[in-house]
């Protein structure tokens, strides 16, 4: 019975896990209206930017991060692969393409951007590899007012 329970509680933890990050902005912009909340859109080359793969690691997969993500922010990653195993579905890639001419036209990698549920930009940062997770999230929070 233990694990059974054990099986229920890992399938129910990956499920909320998953849920953290929308899988298109038009999804993304209508929670943040429904649940009231900023969105934070991460840029990202996924498989081929070190630097991305690091914030990832570091910040973005850290407990601390995806706790409080999960209770104050819709989560969206404008992703760019390169390597063909990985590319998009063309209307992801589109939506991301848009994404990136509104908010990243100089193509900066990785870049959070932080709106509003009108998608007006309250800030954008980078990764800087000296920030604990704690510090980044009040990095963020300090864009939201």
């Amino acid at each position: 019975m233990k694990s059974i329970a054990l099986v229920f509680f890992f399938l129910l933890s990956g499920m909320v896990q998953a849920q953290l990050w929308q899988d298109n902005f038009e999804d993304a912009l209508a929670n943040a209206n429904a649940e009231e909340k900023p969105i934070v859109v991460v840029f990202s080359g996924s498989d081929w930017c070190g630097p991305c793969i690091r914030f990832k690691k570091r910040i973005l997969d850290s407990e601390d991060f995806k706790n409080y993500a999960s209770e104050n922010f819709v989560l969206y990653n404008a992703d760019f692969p390169r390597k063909k195993k990985n590319q998009l579905p063309t209307d992801k890639l589109n939506a991301n393409k848009s994404l990136a001419e509104k908010f990243n036209p100089r193509g900066f990698f990785p870049l959070v951007v932080v709106l509003d549920q009108q998608e007006s930009l309250l800030g954008k940062t980078g990764f800087d590899t000296k920030k604990s997770p704690q510090e980044y999230i009040s990095l963020l929070n300090g864009f939201v007012k």
